[in-house]
């Protein structure tokens, strides 16, 4: 097949469409490629494996708009376009296509499914009539485009009602709705959400059960449910936001095949080529059921079904796209059985959301129908408490206590979990939690096992049948020791002497029925072991990064997925440790041996010492894995790269100033405080403003600016225990930089230097970039000699990121990030240099090459980055930057030009110079241009009301700023990124660039 197909990626990572589509869509252009076809795509996200050479022979980073796409599509001219495995992003993108007349023009076929199938499912008034049609019940609803009418709709059914508006991801300007005041806050915000203006309301049926089903059809109408989900939160909850779990565990055989063929019925009636997402809602005291949506595309559910059955679903669904039919494609897990073969678990599956409130405690935590949830975890056992338990490890984060409990009942939030918890210790019944909750009891009974587990661990000795118990319900050593108020050590050994071991099992879509040739391995301690340790002569073990969160996104899944290329080229056997569903580190065709599991010290070293692991790679997880190599070298675990000594005297400020000191580099002043005292006395010695900061943080979480000593009291009285130490800095605001290095110990390869666009205090991941930079030869020498003294002086290997301040010509050395780092996709892919193989190289090789005789990089464009907000899903966050990371992605452009790459970042902003009514400005500077003098709330209420610019630091205009994002607006608050959006409006005319490349394939070797 020699067609050539162009791709259209999910772009940046944001609430409700995250690293689910760079795994679907890595998994569908490699398809693609093993047909025979020639694979373009645009995607504009520069942090995914999908984004790589290694995956797409052409790629464009490009605004996803329907102006840029017909611009790839004119200068590559493509047979065909597959818009199936890019979200909602790329379907919408496929629609409008289609309706501007781009595909018909240049004779482009859509492959999967169609365009009138696609607007079936996702317009809501044609859905609901299909679904009458077919005679499958959808709840009481209206299909409405004014505010009028759901006030008409509301007044006949009464409240709540649920929001759904069509054509959006993640429920975005969807809610439930309890009064008319809420509604007339949340109408408005979903009809301009909808690309079509289009919202559905229906009468609530929150509290029912939610059932999904993943079905793959191909085009003989030969369908198969792939996988069938549970949410453990009833109706009410975005199943984004939804702890799930797999397969389905209430429902009765009848219901189970009742709602089965009925998510048949519908997928065949729509003519969907590929996969689809039926979700349904179950009456707990009826078999009565609705239909609440289906995703004709593979779907956030379709990433985590793959993962829990081992089915690829996204490349079973691109080759269907290409005319297969299921019963003529091999399972590629089995190779033994076909894809027509509906997988079959012997093991309970659970996905575990990861939310962003530990950052913004501000914010409200109540969970509905608009997804809030930045990443997942999933956990695999023979158990289901074992499976839910795994799933709280994997979460890389501290079990909260919970204060009002019931609180978090009533009205879900993210601590409705643990909050139930709580209630079970303190002797609530089962009953009385499910009258509130809806939650069903078979889910309560099992957290009240756990509950029962914990406290028979703390009142009776530790025998043999309850250390059994207790670990194959998933209780790790370490909470064990905790109850018994003895080491984890203690716990191990006593585990060994009864002979209580970690069995590890396959993950084969089978339940063993047939032979299956798998690497995909979860373990337990309900069972026997069903593998042997791999046969190699050097096994490296790679962790991962764990879910995706604000700070810690998917450019750690390809720093993680490069490393494991890389080695493998070089004859080493490959070891990945995660638990995130989304990503392409977890699909079983990346390393040699997949463990989904927790990255835990326990579970880490069992592997370790089952597969006698040669090398343990902590460099390419994120902060994740680097917080795990303490513990690691402890235990005898042989880590690539440094010791935890360097990595130490790198993250502790004291020890790093010093050493800065000693090598006559600059820094800012700063003093790491172990209490409230210490950090007031400190701060007697400097002059306000302070950045104040907690030690081994991502993102900057919990760093703010001080501006004065009461501000310093109140935040120091908001810090408990476990934020110390702090670290106190001066706080300086010149511009920024930061490098991407490999180190061999001695010397280095930097290939260019990244400039900030936003000053400094404006975190770097929430900053326009510039690369290469546009700073003076005289700074970049500086910022070159720096990184050289600082690599050298500690003897490093591998890679780091290294961030400076410039200010009046004197560079500053903010901070060295010891690991892969957010910018390191970037700098590999705009100055086309494997920095990951580099990098490996100088770990692994006893005598690498000399990293300072590389050829540096020549650019023939400029690249710009930007971050990208999920604001819509936070709408009660101010989003004045600051030290505190709060983007949920990043997107990238290239341009000729600074100008022209601008101007592709603002494509989806209006023009200020065209039309003045699209823009609203507030700002002190008398030089700025502003809008036209009608007042903020009138202008808030035009249909071409997009852009508000406010960098004021008034509660007022938090105030403003915070009304704006909630009525869809972009906001913009720095003068620096403004003054951008202005420079990129010189730019008259765009054109799209592919991402350099100079070798055809392969991991490239220097």
């Amino acid at each position: 097949m020699s067609l050539k197909v162009l791709v259209i990626g999910s772009g940046p990572i944001m609430i409700g469409q995250a690293a689910e589509f760079d795994y679907s869509g890595t998994q569908g252009c490699l398809a693609l490629k093993e047909e025979g076809c020639e694979v373009v795509l645009v995607n504009n996200n520069p942090a995914t494996i999908m984004t790589d050479y290694d995956i797409a022979d052409i790629v464009y980073s490009e605004p996803l708009t329907v102006e840029s796409i017909a611009g790839v599509i004119e200068r590559e001219r493509p047979d065909a376009l597959l818009a199936g495995l890019g979200g909602q992003t790329a379907l919408n993108l496929a629609v409008e296509l289609e309706k501007e007349g781009v595909l018909a023009k240049y004779n482009v076929e859509l492959l999967g499914t169609s365009v009138h199938s696609i607007q079936q499912g996702e317009d809501r008034e044609l859905f609901r009539s299909l679904m009458n049609e077919l005679d499958q019940p959808v709840p009481e609803s209206e299909v409405i485009t004014t505010l009028e009418q759901a006030k008409a709709f509301a007044s006949l059914v009464g409240y709540p009602i649920i929001s759904r508006p069509a054509y959006t991801l993640g429920g975005r300007g969807g809610g439930i709705v309890h009064s008319e005041e809420e509604l007339i806050e949340l109408i408005p915000t979903g009809l301009k959400a909808s690309p079509i203006h289009q919202v559905i309301v229906e009468k609530s049926i929150a509290g029912f059960k939610e059932i999904e089903y993943e079905i793959m059809r191909d085009k003989n109408g030969t369908c198969i449910s792939v996988c069938n989900m549970e949410n453990f939160d009833p109706v009410g909850v975005h199943t984004g936001d939804s702890i799930v779990v797999a397969p389905s565990q209430t429902l009765t055989d009848v219901e189970y095949q009742m709602l089965r063929t009925a998510a048949f019925t519908i997928v065949s009636a729509l003519e969907v080529i590929g996969g689809c997402n039926v979700q349904l809602a179950l009456d707990p005291s009826s078999q009565q059921y609705y239909v609440i949506e289906v995703n004709p595309r593979v779907s956030r559910s379709s990433a985590l079904a793959s993962k829990a059955t081992g089915y690829p679903i996204a490349k079973i669904a691109t080759k269907i796209a290409l005319g297969y039919n299921l019963d003529e494609l091999k399972n590629p897990l089995t190779q033994n059985t076909y894809a027509s073969f509906e997988p079959a678990l012997d093991y309970v599956v659970v996905k575990f959301p990861r939310w962003p409130f530990d950052k913004f405690s501000e914010t409200d935590r109540a969970l509905g129908t608009k997804m809030r949830a930045t990443g997942e975890v999933m956990a695999i056992d023979r158990t289901l408490e074992g499976a839910f338990q795994k799933a709280i490890q994997s979460l890389d984060t501290k079990i909260p206590v919970i204060q009002e409990e019931w609180h978090h009942l009533k009205k879900p939030t993210d601590l409705r979990y643990f909050a139930i918890l709580q209630l079970l210790h303190q002797g609530e019944t089962l009953d009385s939690i499910h009258r509130v909750t809806k939650i069903d009891l078979f889910f309560l009974q099992v957290l009240k096992n756990l509950v029962d587990i914990e406290k028979q661990l703390a009142a009776q000795t530790l025998s043999e049948p309850l250390l059994k118990r207790a670990k194959t319900a998933g209780f790790p050593d370490q909470k064990i020791a905790e109850i018994h108020n003895v080491s984890e050590e203690e716990i191990s050994e006593k585990r060994e002497a009864y002979g209580i071991q970690r069995a590890f099992k396959i993950v084969d879509t089978c339940a063993a029925e047939f032979e299956a040739a798998t690497n995909y391995v979860y373990s337990t301690f309900a069972g026997n072991n069903e593998i042997e340790p791999l046969k190699a002569a050097r096994k490296a073990l790679i962790i991962g990064s764990g879910p995706i969160r604000i700070g810690q996104g998917v450019e750690f899944d390809y720093s993680a997925v490069k490393a494991i290329q890389s080695l493998q080229q070089q004859g080493w056997t490959t070891i990945m440790v995660n638990n995130n569903p989304e990503t392409v580190s977890t699909d079983y065709e990346t390393a040699d041996r997949l463990y989904f599991e927790p990255i835990q010290k326990e579970v880490i070293s069992s592997i370790v010492h089952y597969e006698n692991v040669d090398l343990v790679f902590t460099q390419f997880g994120g902060q994740t894995a680097i917080n795990m190599a303490a513990d690691l070298e402890d235990m005898g675990i042989p880590l690539a790269g440094v010791s935890t000594e360097v990595l130490d005297a790198l993250e502790d400020r004291d020890k790093f100033y010093e050493a800065l000191k000693g090598l006559d580099i600059p820094h800012v002043t700063g003093t790491t405080c172990h209490t409230k005292i210490e950090a007031l006395e400190a701060a007697e010695s400097y002059t306000f403003p302070l950045l104040c900061r907690p030690s081994y943080v991502i993102g900057g979480q919990g760093m703010m600016i001080i501006e004065n000593k009461q501000e310093l009291e109140h935040a120091l009285n908001e810090t408990d225990e476990r934020h110390y130490p702090i670290v106190l800095d001066s706080f300086m605001e010149g511009m920024e930089a930061e490098v991407d290095l490999v180190a061999d110990g001695h010397d280095i390869f930097l290939p260019e230097v990244m400039e900030h666009i936003e000053p400094g205090g404006v975190h770097s991941g929430d900053s326009l970039a510039v690369f290469p930079s546009r700073i003076s030869p005289a700074i970049k020498d500086k910022i070159t000699d720096y990184s050289r003294r600082i690599s050298s002086h500690f003897h490093y290997k591998g890679i780091m990121n290294i961030q400076f301040l410039i200010d009046k010509g004197t560079v500053y050395v903010l901070e060295v990030n010891p690991r892969a780092s957010r910018t390191v996709p970037i700098v590999s892919k705009v100055a086309d240099v494997p920095m990951i193989d580099l990098a490996v190289k100088a770990l692994i090789q006893d005598n690498p090459f000399p990293l300072g005789h590389l050829e540096m990089p020549s650019f023939e464009h400029v690249a710009v980055k930007y971050p990208v907000f999920s604001s819509y899903a936070m709408t009660e966050i101010d989003h004045k930057l600051g030290p505190n990371m709060k983007s949920t992605g990043e997107g990238m452009c290239l341009g000729r030009t600074v100008e022209e790459a601008l101007r592709k970042v603002f494509s989806h902003l209006p023009h200020f110079y065209q039309d003045r009514n699209s823009c609203f400005i507030e700002m002190d500077d008398p030089d700025v241009d502003h809008s036209s003098d009608i007042s903020f709330e009138d202008w808030l209420t035009l249909d071409e009301s997009g852009l508000y610019v406010n960098d004021q630091k008034t509660e007022e205009a938090r105030r403003r700023r915070i009304q704006a994002v909630k009525n869809g607006v972009f906001v913009i608050s720095e003068w620096k990124t403004y003054k951008a959006y202005l420079q990129s409006l010189e730019c008259e005319q765009v054109i799209p660039l592919p991402l350099p490349k100079k070798i055809d394939e392969g991991v490239r070797s220097l």
